[in-house]
């Protein structure tokens, strides 16, 4: 089969395409025949040598990236119940690598039937960035009497979050960079979407909510455009914070806390990690029902590099998916 290799933590240019031995599955496992792969950001880092403060650790070289596929099931292990055979599924392969490839052994355990009606690219979205998007929402306990200021929202999780938003019959407003993203924000039915780009954002956000300021903050980019929705936030709301893409987490302090009467929490972390299956099962209701729909940037697998490049400058919208 053709499979994506890494040989040497290194840059992007790093990933080969090549012909490797189809994988056997073995007990408690099945074969998947991938029809689509996801791309995480976690995946660059591992690329490069270093995972930073996430739990997964740096693989042995050589190896194949990738942790979350779609597909049909082709074979079983001795010990795995054969109806699983030529069904459809979605699995995220945990701490274990491989999904870059045209097949990959998963854990029966781990396995998702899939509705024929749903895109693999969309199954590959909300198995990994959707069950993350849903432990977020888990905490924020949106209602619609909100005011939602979501940054980078034409992000994979921020794309979510806008639709989650509008759900709820909340307001929704997004940030994004550039005129092409703010659009694609606004499809999302955003009722207010802005490119941080600019420098008068934020004063323009100000005066479309006048006497409406944000009530509540979900932010994965941190950096000044995170530090500005912050200032904007009304007395009394709450933030919940999942990143730093930006450059560096929001700053504040307990007098912000206090003479603002505001609420900040970490949205990552232990009590999502003890929910992942629950949280995948509800990313994936969400994307069966069609209440959400993943933004993808689709690459053929031969061109890993090219996506994981595109990824790291921002390149892209949504989630990124390669297909065999």
């Amino acid at each position: 089969m053709k499979a994506i290799r890494l040989h040497a933590f290194g840059p992007a240019e790093n990933l080969v395409y090549e012909d490797v031995p189809d994988p056997t599955p073995g007990p408690g496992t099945v074969l998947v025949d991938v029809e689509a792969a996801g791309v995480h950001l976690v995946d660059t880092m591992i690329r490069a040598g270093t995972t930073g403060d996430s739990p997964i650790p740096v693989p042995e070289l050589p190896t194949i990236p990738g942790r979350e596929v779609a597909g049909r099931v082709l074979g079983a292990g001795p010990d795995v119940n054969p109806s699983w055979i030529g069904k459809r599924v979605v699995v995220h392969l945990g701490m274990v690598p491989g999904g870059y490839a045209e097949r990959a052994v998963a854990k029966v355990e781990s396995l998702y039937e899939l509705a024929d009606h749903v895109d693999a690219a969309q199954a590959v979205a909300a198995i990994g960035t959707g069950r993350t998007t849903a432990g977020i929402l888990q905490q924020a306990q949106l209602t619609m009497e909100d005011v939602v200021l979501v940054t980078s929202a034409a992000g994979g999780i921020g794309s979510y979050l806008i639709q989650a938003a509008r759900n709820v019959g909340a307001i929704a407003i997004g940030l994004a960079g550039g005129p092409a993203k703010v659009e694609l924000v606004r499809s999302l039915g955003a009722n207010h979407a802005l490119d941080y780009r600019d420098p008068a954002w934020a004063d323009q956000l100000r005066t479309i909510l006048a006497d409406t300021p944000a009530t509540v903050l979900l932010d994965g980019v941190g950096g000044p455009t995170g530090q500005q929705a912050f200032d904007l936030l009304a007395p009394g709301a709450r933030a919940l914070l999942f990143g730093w893409s930006g450059g560096g987490p929001i700053e504040f302090t307990h007098t912000d806390l206090m003479t603002r009467s505001l609420t900040v929490g970490w949205a990552l972390g232990a009590r999502m990690a003890a929910q992942l299956r629950t949280l995948e099962a509800a990313a994936l209701t969400e994307t069966t029902t069609g209440r959400w729909k993943a933004l993808t940037t689709t690459f053929p697998l031969s061109e890993a590099a090219a996506a994981h490049h595109a990824l790291e400058t921002r390149a892209t919208t949504g989630k990124v998916v390669l297909i065999p």
